[in-house]
């Protein structure tokens, strides 16, 4: 049976330390919406862990009244790991930046992926590295005039959706820093679902990168360029849903005008199909800041999570073989004797 959690309020989740990012920045907007959401998800600060790894997101940790580890560069899916898979009672957020889980942390991001480990993992997608004062990261575009890249980037972005999906995250779904609402909808089936889920979050970094996805997230051009995805429904967006997204017979997407097709052509989102076919070709809709972009969920289906098959096969081994015995085993062959000289 379980113990009933007590009633909490956003101040709850507030800690005692000062929010020191830039005037601006959209992390203050994403933060807000986590300590608005976690009162209302069932869970208790005493059992919330919230890990980080290096950049300007990774100070959340500090602003959560929860415990949390504000780590090293990259690791922070290897040390969630660890603790979710040690303590499956306890509630486990990730919180990284495009710098940090997709350039050192890339094998540890991939991996807790496709273990399925049961976390919450948000991504803070800026295209810069923001700490370290406005170098190129891995989603900055090709052609991006930075720091350490004085004549332009050559390097080609990854699409953090497209990395997740080929490493087979059981759920996977965007939002952006400007709307709330929208980011405690995404969160919310995000901590609700079993398994490892991945949250890419478009968030403005006004110092170094200002204004990134204004022709996508802005507020006079949202309502043509954002798709908005439900499970079940026509995609269609636009001032009274007057595009929509097709799949021709050569199984690509594209834009239409509804008029032009009927209604009937439109694609029906469905997040929960097995194959990622779907949602990979939804990621990779959008090319560029200059088309319009899906947001909302991609994917989101059930597989076993990795905690989970741990605790089983450690209690099959248990049972067929009893106890284990550490003494034994530091005492098993193997061992050698280092000679003083």
């Amino acid at each position: 049976m379980n113990t009933p959690v007590a009633l909490t309020t956003k101040k709850d989740w507030m800690s005692d330390q000062e929010v020191r990012w830039c005037p601006g920045c959209g992390d203050y907007g994403i933060l807000q919406a986590v300590q608005q959401l976690m009162p209302d998800v069932g869970v208790s600060p005493e059992n919330t862990v919230f890990i980080s790894g290096i950049g300007c997101s990774s100070r959340f940790p500090y602003y959560m009244n929860t415990y949390g580890m504000h780590s090293i560069h990259g690791r922070a899916p290897a040390i969630a790991t660890g603790v979710a898979v040690a303590r499956p009672d306890l509630d486990v957020w990730v919180v990284t930046g495009d710098g940090d889980a997709l350039s050192i942390g890339g094998n540890h991001f991939i991996h807790a992926l496709r273990r399925n480990v049961n976390l919450t993992i948000l991504l803070f997608n800026n295209r810069i590295y923001g700490l370290t004062k406005g170098q190129y990261s891995p989603t900055s575009e090709a052609g991006k005039v930075t720091k350490s890249t004085p004549f332009g980037s050559l390097d080609h972005p990854f699409n953090p959706l497209s990395v997740a999906l080929g490493a087979e995250a059981s759920f996977v779904a965007r939002t952006h820093d400007l709307d709330r609402k929208h980011m405690m909808e995404i969160f919310r089936a995000a901590h609700d679902h079993r398994g490892a889920s991945f949250v890419e979050i478009y968030q403005n970094c006004n110092v170094f990168n200002d204004a990134a996805f204004e022709e996508v997230t802005g507020r006079k051009v949202r309502e043509e360029m954002m798709i908005d995805l439900k499970h079940g429904q026509p995609i269609r967006f636009g001032a009274d849903g007057h595009k929509g997204v097709v799949m021709g017979t050569d199984g690509q997407l594209r834009i239409v005008n509804v008029a032009d097709v009927g209604e009937d052509a439109i694609l029906v989102h469905d997040a929960h199909r097995e194959d990622p076919g779907l949602a990979m070709a939804l990621a990779r809709l959008s090319h560029s800041d200059h088309e319009s972009t899906p947001f909302g969920i991609f994917r989101s289906i059930e597989r076993p999570d990795y905690g989970t098959m741990v605790g089983a096969q450690l209690a099959q081994v248990f049972q067929q073989k009893g106890p284990g015995d550490l003494g034994a085993l530091l005492r098993s062959n193997g061992t050698w004797t280092v000679a003083a000289n």
